[in-house]
C-alpha cells in the first residue's frame, strides 16, 4: 500500500509559495494540506505553484464567525465549500476537502443539513468531501462520533485522535468500540500526539511524552492495518503539529518551546519507516 505524507501550511504561511513548495519537495513530502481562504490574497498562484513542483494538495475547510446562527452558518458553509472549488485547474485538482464542519452544540438535524450540502457539493465536484475529528465541531468527542456514525454510515473521516484525548481527559481506554468505528470510517490522517491536558505535546521526542505517543502509535498502527486488510491501495497522512498557541512559548517570550517545522518532519520520517514504506 502507498502512503503518501503531506506538509501542513499552517505556521508556514509567511513563505511565500515558490520557497514553501521547494522545502516540502526537498523533505520528501508528496502535497500539503491547506486552508486558502484564511489568506486568499497570498494564494492566488498556489496551484500553479504546487503544480510545477508537482506537489498535490489537499484543501482544509473551517467556518466559526457564523457559528451562533445556524442559517448564516449554512449559508457560509455552502458559500466557502463552493470557494474551495475555485482552487483547481486543468493540470491539477485537490485530493480532497477536509472540513471542520458544524458545531459541538448543534442538533442532530441541523447537523444532518451540513451533512447534505457537503454531500451535493462533493458530488457535483467529483471532490470528496470527509470530516475532521476536532474539537467544538460535530465530531468533538468519541462517544458522539460513534452515534453519529451509527446513524450516518456515509460519513469519512479525518482521524485526528489528539482532539479527542483533551476532551476526554484520557487516552480513550474506555471507549475501544468508539476507536474502532471511527478507524473503519477513517479516510485521511492527522498526525498530531495529543495529552490528557491539551491536544499537542510540547515535542513527542521528548521521553516525558512518552505515554502520550505510545497511545497514538498505537491507533495509527490498526489504521493502516485496517486499509491494508481492506485492501486499499493508498493512505495519506498530514503530520500536523501546530505553531503558538498550539506549540507554547517559552515564558515571557515569543520563542516557541520546539519547531513545528522539524517535528512534522521528524513525524514524516518516523512513520515512513514504522509503517515500511
Amino acid at each position: 500500500m502507498q502512503i503518501d505524507f503531506y506538509c501542513p501550511r499552517w505556521g508556514s504561511e509567511q513563505i511565500g509559495w515558490r520557497q514553501f513548495a521547494a522545502q516540502v519537495k526537498q523533505e520528501g513530502f508528496a502535497g500539503v494540506e491547506v486552508f486558502p481562504l484564511g489568506d486568499t490574497s497570498n494564494n492566488t498562484d498556489m496551484v500553479e505553484v504546487l503544480s510545477d513542483a508537482g506537489l498535490s494538495y489537499i484543501l482544509l475547510h473551517a467556518e466559526l464567525q457564523e457559528g451562533k446562527d445556524f442559517h448564516r452558518y449554512i449559508d457560509a458553509l455552502e458559500r466557502n465549500l463552493y470557494a474551495l472549488l475555485e482552487y483547481q485547474n486543468q493540470q491539477a485538482k485537490p485530493e480532497f476537502i477536509v472540513s471542520q464542519t458544524g458545531r459541538e452544540y448543534y442538533s442532530r438535524e441541523q447537523m444532518e443539513a451540513c451533512f447534505a450540502i457537503c454531500d451535493r457539493i462533493s458530488g457535483e465536484s467529483s471532490i470528496k468531501i470527509i470530516q475532521e475529528t476536532h474539537r467544538n465541531k460535530w465530531s468533538f468527542a468519541a462517544h458522539v462520533v460513534h452515534d453519529y456514525l451509527r446513524e450516518f454510515p456515509s460519513l469519512e473521516l479525518a482521524l485526528d485522535f489528539s482532539h479527542w484525548v483533551c476532551v476526554s481527559e484520557s487516552y480513550l481506554e474506555d471507549q475501544e468500540d468508539a476507536i474502532d468505528l471511527a478507524i473503519r470510517h477513517g479516510r485521511h490522517l492527522h498526525a498530531r500526539v495529543g495529552f490528557l491536558e491539551g491536544p499537542q505535546v510540547t515535542d513527542p521526542r521528548a521521553p516525558e511524552n512518552e505515554e502520550a505517543l505510545k497511545h497514538h502509535l498505537a491507533w495509527w498502527d490498526r489504521w493502516i492495518a485496517h486499509l491494508r486488510e481492506t485492501g486499499a491501495k493508498r493512505a495519506t497522512i498530514t503530520p500536523e503539529f501546530g505553531p503558538y498557541p498550539y506549540m507554547q512559548y517559552k515564558p515571557f517570550t515569543k520563542h516557541t518551546l520546539a519547531s513545528q517545522w522539524e517535528i512534522n518532519c521528524w513525524m514524516r520520517q518516523m512513520l515512513k519507516e514504522r509503517f515500511g514504506v
